[in-house]
């Protein structure tokens, strides 16, 4: 993972100063964080599961953010068989 220098200053001085390494300081933080915002998180992952049936047309949409009907005026994907 990279972050940008000001950033890693702020983990690094948590981190001392709280008496653990900045790995452990980042993994309890982004716990945290997490966990304040869960429902957010379970939102959107239920949202990204409704796109997904198993096709690979709803697989290009997902990663690709287009609909499903712009992929298909676009030429449409296939299967996963071709």
């Amino acid at each position: 993972m990279k972050i940008d220098p000001a950033t890693d200053e702020l983990i690094t001085q948590a981190a001392h100063f709280l008496g653990m390494t900045k790995k452990d300081f980042v993994a309890e933080a982004v716990r945290a964080y997490l966990g304040q915002r869960r429902d957010e998180v379970q939102k959107g992952m239920i949202e990204s599961m409704k796109v997904l049936d198993g096709s690979l047309s709803s697989s290009v949409a997902a990663l690709t953010g287009l609909s499903a009907e712009r992929i298909e005026e676009l030429g449409g994907v296939g299967s996963w068989k071709e």
